[in-house]
Order: structure tokens, then sequence, then C-alpha cells
């Protein structure tokens, strides 16, 4: 996402570009943890915050809809409103917004809900809210520009509230929340402090709405994965057990999903990993003369990454020249590229400068979030724009869609302005997300948390979501951390995997979201089977 932070120098540009690399969609994360957070605590021009009189309380807007799905006319309940979170003390520390959708006449203590957020970290859930399975959604261009207002919402035929409840959370200080009272963002902006607030949010809401014996289910994107898997641990060590976790284009282990030139991990496997999706995303855009089916493809490049791309990166200078030369012929059959800016590239090219390279000739580059998204550059000759295609295209479809929804269908009074995104906030005034999960403060990897929480409760189900098209979070990488969790093998079963014609926000291609919506159908059916 463009980011509207005041004039600061390339260097603080550079940084917060590189905060959002995880899209909650989208929303971002980072290629060195500990670089960026040394970064910012050291930057003199980072803007401060001044301190504001505490927010006013809104009272919840509660309103009455009905919706068509599948044949059938449901009535729901839709409230918006906030949850206060408070500390040890007692004391509050912040109020979280959210808006749920609950069917009407449906008995609490047998009805699914579901509790869906996006990551960032520093992202509201507008995203998933107003693009998703919510009752309703905002209409926006398939794979191009949208345009400018208006806009329109629509009922949504894929919407899942004839399988669950539906509770939409905005991380605190997002959207209409506030931190309030005794809170501080050391309380509330990091890793595990984050995922205590949802674990809180989450036991109030079920305690106020009487749903403490509803089968419960995680919805996350992006980020909101990895809070989803400390999460789920969190919420399980608390005696809380869930039937189901949909991990959406998932970011679980650091170490394996960038091309940062770490000595563990992100070096050479950020390349292999990402290899399949560049394939894909060349095929999309035609630069793949005579290739096969994205589905006989992308089995080819996999296997490829993983056997002779992977053997040849670990040789290193011992790779012979007829070997070299063999790998160079592949990568530019699998990406399009020329033999001769491989080979200047040591058979290693980053993700963004294949973002930038593959469509050079055009005179565009191809979007991050969403690889079917192009947009035009100032800077042609390095092709290297301040913002993701992706965004051009859709934050003001979301944006607008968001204000007008919350404040005039559903009621929502407020003087507050909604945040979509707090990153301006939380890397501020020297400060950053904190990073540090448990005792590791080196690397970030929930891959633990999750495997501990799926061996503790077996019968926790996992549906992983990934686009083909998606360079915030790789669907190979996703494959690959989901392949590693060290399970017992029927425990491994538990996985169902879900690949889709779509980028990070799989909901934004029409035809991928039927797919998905009918996938999810049957996976909440199995996974409530003996609920």
């Amino acid at each position: 996402m463009l980011r509207r932070e005041p004039a600061a120098g390339a260097a603080y540009r550079a940084a917060i570009f590189a905060v959002s690399r995880l899209r909650t969609p989208r929303r971002n994360f980072l290629p060195s943890l500990a670089l960026l957070a040394s970064f910012f605590v050291l930057c003199p021009c980072t803007p401060g915050i001044a301190k504001q009189a505490p927010p006013p309380s809104t009272p919840d807007a509660v309103t009455h809809h009905t919706i068509g799905l599948g044949g059938r006319t449901f009535a729901y309940t839709a409230r918006a409103g906030t949850i206060t979170l408070r500390n040890g003390e007692d004391e509050p520390i912040a109020r979280v917004f959210y808006t749920a959708y609950t069917l009407d006449g449906a008995s609490p203590s047998h009805r699914a809900v579901t509790f869906l957020y996006n990551g960032g970290p520093g992202s509201s859930t507008m995203w998933l809210r107003m693009g998703s399975f919510g009752p309703v959604r905002v209409a926006t261009a398939d794979g191009r520009l949208t345009g400018p207002p208006p806009y329109h919402v629509v009922d949504n035929r894929y919407s899942l509230l004839d399988r669950t409840d539906l509770v939409f959370i905005d991380m605190p200080g997002s959207g209409f929340g506030r931190i309030v009272g005794a809170g501080t963002r050391k309380d509330l902006w990091g890793v595990d402090q984050d995922a205590d607030a949802f674990a809180q949010f989450i036991q109030r809401y079920i305690t106020r709405f009487n749903r403490w014996n509803s089968p419960r289910f995680l919805f996350g994107e992006s980020y909101g994965t990895m809070r989803s898997a400390v999460l789920a641990k969190k919420l399980q060590d608390d005696g809380i057990s869930l039937n189901g976790v949909v991990l959406l284009s998932s970011f679980l282990n650091s170490e394996i999903d960038y091309n940062d030139g770490a000595p563990i991990g992100g070096g050479d496997w950020g390349y292999v990993l990402y290899l399949p999706t560049e394939a894909a995303t060349a095929w999309y855009h035609h630069v793949l003369p005579g290739s096969p089916s994205l589905s006989v493809l992308l089995p080819e490049v996999q296997n490829f990454a993983l056997t002779e791309y992977l053997q040849a990166l670990a040789a290193g200078a011992l790779l012979s020249p007829d070997r070299y030369a063999d790998v160079v012929a592949k990568l530019h059959r699998y990406t399009g590229l020329s033999e001769d800016y491989i080979r200047k590239s040591n058979l290693r090219v980053p993700y963004d400068r294949f973002q930038n390279e593959v469509l050079r000739q055009r005179g565009v580059t191809v979007g991050r979030i969403d690889s079917r998204f192009s947009t035009y550059v100032i800077d042609r000759p390095e092709i290297s724009p301040d913002w993701d295609a992706t965004d051009a295209a859709i934050d003001s479809a979301f944006v607008t869609t968001s204000n007008d929804y919350l404040r005039q269908t559903l009621g929502y009074h407020t003087p507050l302005l909604y945040r979509g995104e707090i990153y301006n906030l939380i890397y501020a005034n020297g400060e950053t997300w904190d990073f540090k999960h448990g005792a590791n403060a080196q690397s970030l990897n929930v891959v633990p948390d999750l495997a501990q929480a799926m061996t503790y409760n077996p019968h926790l189900k996992i549906f992983s979501a990934n686009g083909y098209y998606d360079f915030a979070t790789p669907f190979f990488a996703t494959v690959f951390a989901l392949n590693h969790l060290n399970l017992a093998p029927p425990l491994q079963s538990n996985i169902t995997y879900g690949f889709y014609d779509s980028g990070h926000m799989v909901y934004l291609h029409p035809n991928a979201l039927a797919r998905f919506h009918d996938d999810l159908e049957r996976w909440y059916a199995r996974s409530l089977a003996h609920a």
C-alpha cells in the first residue's frame, strides 16, 4: 500500500514499504526483523504522535437484515460495536471495534461462530469484512483498476452466514477502536501482546453473548495467519478448544519467506519457494509462449525447484558449467526472463526484481499482493514504483465503502475516523512492533505453535487457502512450512488445501471466491459433523 507518511527521505519510505510486506490482505512484514527494528529505533526522521483526549464511547449499533443464499432466505442481526479489554488490575486498556453477523433463531450453543481478522501487523479488517464472506461485499474490477467512486456494495451470495456466525475484529487501535485508559502501545502491539488481546476479546465476546458452548473457528489472513497460530495455542492453554482454523495467504516462518541473504533460511530458500509464483505470473501475462496449462506447469516447476534448482543453488561455486547452463535455460523457460538477465543474477532473482523485470518492455510492473494487476511507473528505466499495483486498483473502493457501510447501513454513528491501517502509529516515535515471540527474538517462526495446537487437540482441522499470484506470501512457502510441522501422520491429514487462480486476497477474483466458498462449505460441514 502506498504510505501517506510525511516526506522523510528515501530510507524512511523504503523501510515503510518493507513493513507493508505482508498485505493482510496484505499487510506486510519485513525481510529482516532485527534490521528494520533497529532502523526505526535509530532513525531521527520518524514522526511523533501527540497525546489525545480519551475518545468518546459510542453505543453498539444493532440492525436487522435478510440475505438469500443457496435458494433460501436467512434473517440475521448485524452488530457494530466495541468490546473493552482490561489489564490484570481490571483497568481498561483498549476498545476493540468489531462487526458481528448472527443468524436469527439459531441456538447459541449449537451454532458455529467464526472470528475473522486481517493482519499487517497494523491493518483493520475492512478487507475481509467488505470483500470475503460477510453478508455484503464491494464490487471491484477483476484484475484491473476499479476507478473512482461511486462504488457499489452488493449482497454477497458467497457469504458463509448459512454455515456460521461471523465476527470481524479490527486489531487494537485500528478501525473505530482505540487504546484507552491505562493502555499503552507496548501492551498491545507485539506478537504475543496481540495474541493476548485477541484471546481476551474472544473470551469476552463468548461470555457477553452466551457463546461458550458454540463450535469455534478462527479465520486469519496474511499476518492474521501468524496471529491464528499463536492464538490457537493461547486459547488452548486457557482451556478454550477450537474446531477449526482457516489460514488465508499464510505467513508462518520468517526464515523461509524472503530473499534477504540471511545465513539461515531466508537466503536460497526464498528463491526456491518463490519460483512457482514467478512461473504462474509469467504464465498469466503470456510471456511463456507455448507453455502448458497452469495445472500442468506448476507441478513441473515445483519439482524442479525442490530438486535441480535447490541442488544447483546449494552447489554454489562447485556447480559445473553444463549444469549451470541447464538451470539457466529452465529458469528462462519457467519465468520468461532472458538468459542473460538470469546469468547476471547468478541464478538468483529476488521476487521484487522479477516483478519489475517480467513486463519491463511494456513499461509496467506487476503487483506484489496480486500479480494479475499491473501499474504504469514513473521511474521507467528502473521500474521501481512507490506503490503496489493492487493497492492502486482497490484501496479507494474498500476505504470508501467501509465508511459508508458502517456509518449508514449499520448505523454506527461516531465522530471517530475509521483507521483502515495504523502503520504510521505503530512505527512512529522511534518505536516498532514487538516481534519477539516467547524466548525467540532473532526470528519469527510460529510453526511450532500450530503444531502444538494440532497435537494437543487432534480434532483441530486446518484449511490452508492460497493464491497462485501472491508474492507477499507465496503458496509454495506455505506448503513447505505446513509439510514441516513434524506432526504424527494421522494429524497431518487434518490439513486441507485450497489453491486458487488469484492473489493474496483470493476473494478479489470472483471465480476464485466462488470456488473458495464451495471448498469452505464442505470443510465446515466435515469439521462440524460431530459437533
